[in-house]
């Protein structure tokens, strides 16, 4: 399958959070100290980490913020709760997604944590003190190096994380996402070691509001237990469920099902999915985000004169604001469908 993104506007929103506590002055100059560091993993939503440390010489009124690097750096544990309270003892404990580096901040009650960064916010202003420390290594397995690729004119981290999908959890692997010399974007479905591995990869930056466009150039006829997703989510934040907007490409497990839909998360609400048949020819898929209301389209752009549309649809009700969300394409088996042949596809 070959996918073209396209998308326009950035919007970041940023929280704070304020809550009271009380311990004696100090002169001494801040500093951070850690007394638990979790465990090294390449990060995603399923593993989490218990992450602990000393706030010598912290004011009453602040906070830490902590940050977890996988790829770029996330705040911890969730976007919605950013800040870590610092007990009258001076130390404070939270939990974290796993990744390669963690870092605390000691910050003052109107510091406002960027829900990812490049770069680990530096000391000055209302950021008071910064720790960082790497990963401990996991007792059970190396730590996984990040994989990222260029494509589209964007950078995208290759996931190598295991996911769920439909309550059973499925392995992706890195070999399985790559681009060749046209720029063109490949996603397979392979067996590796005994079982199928799958393919997701994710953008290291958020867009917000504006066009999102997929060219879906070459795809074979999927099984029905296959799924090729295109969409948006926020990994740290479960509010407005995960900031979810799907194009995805499946019969779910059912061949007498339609191939295709549109959806606004939560999907078991009728009203949110939208199902269409898909043709195995060169596509776009593409929505308008705006506030208030997302705009889907599928259509077959010709050579000359003006696109065939397969289908469109729009949804006014639940339409999630932007925040942390990035986008996924990904490509795996559903549930606990099993595919009998290996799948190349490019994008």
């Amino acid at each position: 399958m070959c996918v073209r993104p396209l998308s326009c506007a950035i919007l970041g929103i940023n929280l704070v959070l304020l809550s009271g506590c009380h311990f004696s002055q100090s002169s001494a100059q801040p500093t951070i100290k850690f007394t638990t560091v979790p465990e090294g993993g390449p990060g995603g939503a399923e593993r989490i980490g218990e992450i602990a440390g000393r706030a010598i010489g912290a004011k009453p009124e602040q906070r830490i913020v902590l940050f977890a690097r996988s790829g770029i750096w996330w705040v911890q544990p969730y976007s919605v709760r950013p800040f870590t309270a610092i007990q009258k003892d001076r130390t404070w404990t939270n939990s974290t997604h796993l990744g390669t580096e963690y870092a605390a901040l000691l910050v003052e009650p109107g510091y406002s944590p960027p829900k990812t960064s490049d770069v680990l916010p530096a000391k000055g202003g209302d950021v008071i003190a910064v720790a960082a420390v790497s990963a401990r290594p996991s007792a059970t397995s190396a730590i996984v190096s990040p994989k990222t690729l260029n494509f589209s004119g964007y950078q995208w981290e290759v996931l190598q994380i295991q996911t769920d999908s439909g309550g059973v959890m499925h392995t992706n692997s890195a070999s399985n996402a790559w681009t060749d010399t046209k720029g063109w974007l490949h996603l397979r479905i392979a067996r590796e070691s005994g079982e199928w591995t799958c393919a997701e990869i994710q953008l290291l930056r958020s867009l917000g509001y504006g066009s999102y466009s997929f060219v879906v150039r070459q795809i074979p006829r999927l099984e029905a237990g296959t799924v090729l997703g295109m969409f948006t989510w926020d990994d740290l934040e479960a509010g407005q469920n995960h900031r979810e907007i799907d194009v995805e490409l499946s019969q779910w497990g059912n061949p007498a099902s339609k191939n295709a839909q549109f959806v606004i998360q939560p999907y078991y609400v009728p009203a949110n999915v939208f199902r269409f048949i898909s043709p195995s020819t060169k596509l776009t898929h593409s929505f308008r985000w705006e506030p208030g209301r997302v705009s889907f389209q599928t259509a077959q752009k010709a050579p000359a004169g003006p696109s065939r549309v397969v289908a469109q649809h729009v949804f006014t009700s639940g339409i999630p604001t932007p925040g942390g969300e990035s986008v996924h394409i990904n490509l795996y088996t559903y549930g606990k469908s099993r595919i009998r042949w290996v799948m190349t596809s490019s994008m």
